[in-house]
């Protein structure tokens, strides 16, 4: 019995001694790849005419807005917030989204756990009833307002991975 186990085990070491890392600039690759698949998504849904990405619907202030992210962990926890809003939103334009985002959480971990950097688990919204409230009154506006805010914030992820950020 112990030798069965010894053998799988040495045959599985000598199968994981053949197996090479991933270049940490392949996945800062397909990171910088996700996050355009995504902003060209955002692109796709169409806004009806004279919807403005930036109406004044009171509470809204849970999306987070265009302050610029220089850490992982900062990333990370913009796109965990993104993320909640997205799939509770229950629209079928955004699921596909909300999915990439979830994809390009996993890409900033590889990032991250290369840079030896500790990704902090990211906390949601923390007030997840006034965002059901929101959507309840103006799911419409909240989804505009989302993808508009979750656009410019990918887009000031693409620049600063071009400057490496830190933990």
């Amino acid at each position: 019995m112990r030798c069965g186990s010894l053998c799988r085990f040495l045959w599985l070491w000598s199968c994981l001694s053949y197996i090479e890392a991933v270049p940490i600039q392949k996945v800062q690759d397909d990171t910088k790849t996700l996050i355009r698949t995504i902003i060209a998504r955002i692109n796709d849904i169409s806004q009806p005419e004279g919807v403005c990405s930036r109406p004044r619907v009171a509470g809204l202030d849970f999306i987070p807005g265009l302050q610029s992210v220089r850490t992982l962990s900062g990333m990370n926890q913009m796109l965990a917030i993104y993320q909640q809003i997205l799939t509770s939103l229950h629209s079928r334009s955004v699921v596909q989204i909300a999915n990439d985002l979830a994809n390009l959480r996993d890409l900033l971990h590889l990032l991250a756990s290369a840079k030896s950097c500790p990704l902090p688990r990211a906390r949601g919204l923390e007030n997840i009833k006034s965002l059901r409230d929101v959507l309840k009154a103006s799911v419409h506006s909240a989804e505009v307002v989302a993808l508009s805010r979750l656009r410019a914030a990918l887009q000031g992820m693409l620049r600063q991975l071009d400057r490496n950020p830190g933990c």
